[in-house]
C-alpha cells in the first residue's frame, strides 16, 4: 500500500492485511476513520454515538499484540459501526426512540459487535435508525434525519438508513444493520451500497432490540461484495442466547467468491415483481439479468397476499411488544410510528392466524421453485430514493403514502426469511437502484458469489458519495 493511502476510505480486507503485515498501524487506521466521522458525519447525520475512547483503545490492543507476534483476525484493524439497536456496552440501546434512552446502559456488547471484535474489528459508533425499525424512510424526528449520501436532499432509506449512509459516505467500511421487511436491502438500494439480509436464524440476534421477533434479521453492510462476506463469515456460529431458535445446518465454509456463475440457473422473478414499480426499478433487474446471462423467468405464486399477511404478522407482533409503552407513553413516540402499532394492537386475531397459516403454505411453495433453480432476482424498490419529507408516491397509477409501502418487493421474501444479497446498479447518470439476488435457506453463499460476479464484470458497484465539509454537494457517479 502506498504511503499516502487514505485509510478512511480503504476496503476492509485492504485494511486487515495491511494492519495484519504491519504496513500500518491500527491506531492510524481508527483515527482516520474517526476524523472523517467528524469533519462529514454532519452533512448526513448517520451516526448517534461516537466511540472514540473506546475505538482508540481497541486499536492500541491490536498494535500491541502484533508488537507482541500475536496473531491477528482477518478484520484487524477495520473501523465498523451499528445500527443503535444492538447493545453497547456503556450506551442505553435507544433503537431509534425517546423512550429507550431512559434505559439503563447495555453491560456487554451484542453477539455480532463481540464477533466481529474478536475477528479484529474496531467498533467506531452507532448508527441513526428509523423509530423502533418501524420505517423505510431514514428519517427520525428524535435524533433528526439520516440523509442520502449521494443526494442530500433525499431518503436513505429504512430503517437502517444510519448503516447505509455511513457506508456510502465512506465513513465505515462495513456497517451492522437489521432486515425485518427491507431494512437492509431498502437503504441498499437508496444509498447505492451491498447489504447481506441472511436465512433467518444464520446470525444470532443474542444483544439486540427486537421489532417483529418471526421476522427479524441482522447483517452487514458494506461496499464491496468481499467486504461483505468477510464480515458475514466473522459473525457465524450457535449462540444458544440467540432468540431465533432456528434450526440450522453446519456452518459453511467460507465461500469461493471468485468461483464465477456459470454453474448456477438463474431466474428473474416475474409477474408481482414485474410490474407496480417505475421503468427504472425493472431496467436495473434486466442490466443485471444480462450481466448474468440470465434469459429464465419464474412466477412465485401468491405474492401479493404474500405482502398483506408479512404486513398483518409484523403489525400484530409490533404492536403487542409495544402495547406496554403505547399505554403509558404514546405522546413520546414518532406519531407515524405510534398510529401504525395502534392500528395493528387492534387487528382481529383470526386474521393473524389466517396469515400465519398462509405463511407456511407460501414458504413451501417459494421453496419448491428453488429445485428448478439456484437464484432469482428482483428489484430491491419500486423507485429511486424519493425527496425527503416526501409522504405519498404513485405506484402503479395509484398514489400511496410512502412509508408502508416502499417494501412491496422486499416483504414478500424476508417473510419466509431468504438469504438475500442486495447489490448497487447505476444507471442513467441518476441515483442509485437495487436489486435482490435471492436464493434458498442456508445458501448465502450462492447470493454472495453472483454479487461477487456482478462486481468484477462492472455490472454493479458501490462509490464513496463525494461530500465536502464545508457544503452539502454531492457528485452522482456517473
Amino acid at each position: 500500500m502506498s504511503a499516502t493511502t487514505d485509510w478512511s476510505l480503504a476496503p476492509a480486507s485492504e485494511i486487515a492485511g495491511a494492519v495484519s503485515a504491519g504496513t500500518v498501524a491500527a491506531r492510524e487506521v481508527v483515527a482516520a476513520a474517526l476524523d472523517r466521522i467528524a469533519r462529514l458525519d454532519p452533512a448526513v447525520n448517520s451516526f448517534t454515538d461516537r466511540l472514540v475512547e473506546r475505538a482508540t483503545a481497541r486499536a492500541a490492543s491490536l498494535d500491541a499484540a502484533r508488537a507482541r507476534g500475536d496473531a491477528l483476525g482477518p478484520l484487524a484493524g477495520v473501523p465498523f459501526a451499528v445500527k443503535n439497536l444492538f447493545d453497547v456496552a456503556g450506551l442505553p440501546t435507544r433503537a431509534g426512540s425517546r423512550i429507550n434512552r431512559e434505559r439503563a446502559a447495555a453491560t456487554r456488547d451484542a453477539a455480532l459487535i463481540e464477533r466481529l471484535e474478536a475477528a479484529g474489528a474496531v467498533l467506531v459508533g452507532t448508527l441513526g435508525m428509523g423509530e423502533y425499525a418501524f420505517d423505510f424512510t431514514g428519517e427520525n424526528i428524535h435524533d433528526g434525519n439520516t440523509r442520502n449520501p449521494h443526494a442530500r436532499g433525499h431518503m436513505s432509506g429504512g430503517s437502517s438508513g444510519g448503516s447505509g449512509a455511513a457506508v456510502a459516505a465512506g465513513l465505515v467500511p462495513i456497517a451492522l444493520a437489521s432486515d425485518t421487511n427491507g431494512s437492509i436491502r431498502v437503504p441498499a438500494a437508496f444509498c447505492g451500497c451491498f447489504g447481506l439480509k441472511p436465512t433467518y436464524g444464520r446470525l444470532s440476534r443474542a444483544g439486540s432490540f427486537p421489532f417483529v421477533g418471526s421476522l427479524d434479521h441482522l447483517g452487514p453492510m458494506a461496499r464491496s461484495s468481499r467486504d461483505l462476506a468477510l464480515a458475514y463469515d466473522a459473525m457465524q456460529g450457535p449462540d444458544p442466547e440467540d432468540p431465533a431458535l432456528a434450526p440450522r445446518p453446519a456452518e459453511p465454509a467460507a465461500p469461493d467468491l471468485d468461483r464465477g456463475v456459470a454453474d448456477l440457473r438463474i431466474a428473474v422473478a416475474g409477474e408481482y415483481f414485474a410490474r407496480g414499480g417505475d421503468p427504472e426499478a425493472f431496467a436495473a433487474v434486466a442490466h443485471v439479468a444480462r450481466a448474468l446471462g440470465a434469459h429464465r423467468s419464474v412466477a412465485i405464486p401468491e405474492v401479493a397476499r404474500a405482502r398483506a399477511a408479512a404486513y398483518l404478522i409484523t403489525a400484530a407482533e409490533g404492536a403487542a411488544l409495544h402495547l406496554d409503552r403505547l399505554r403509558s407513553r404514546a405522546g413520546d413516540f414518532d406519531p407515524a410510528v405510534r398510529d401504525r402499532l395502534i392500528a395493528g394492537a387492534m387487528l382481529p386475531a383470526p386474521f393473524v392466524e389466517q396469515a400465519q397459516r398462509f405463511r407456511r403454505w407460501y414458504r413451501d411453495a417459494v421453496l419448491a421453485l428453488f429445485r428448478e433453480v439456484d437464484v432469482i432476482l428482483a428489484p430491491s424498490t419500486p423507485v429511486r430514493a424519493l425527496r425527503a419529507g416526501q409522504t405519498t408516491f404513485v405506484l402503479d397509477g395509484v398514489e400511496l403514502p410512502v412509508r408502508p409501502n416502499i417494501g412491496v418487493f422486499t416483504q414478500p421474501i424476508s417473510f419466509i426469511g431468504l438469504p438475500v444479497a442486495a447489490v448497487p446498479v447505476w444507471l442513467d447518470g441518476g441515483l442509485p437502484l437495487g436489486v435482490q439476488v435471492i436464493a434458498a435457506p442456508w445458501n448465502e453463499a450462492l447470493c454472495l458469489r453472483v454479487a461477487r460476479h456482478l462486481e468484477r464484470e462492472g455490472a454493479v458497484r458501490a462509490p464513496v458519495a463525494t461530500l465536502d465539509e464545508t457544503r452539502w454537494s454531492s457528485t452522482i457517479p456517473r
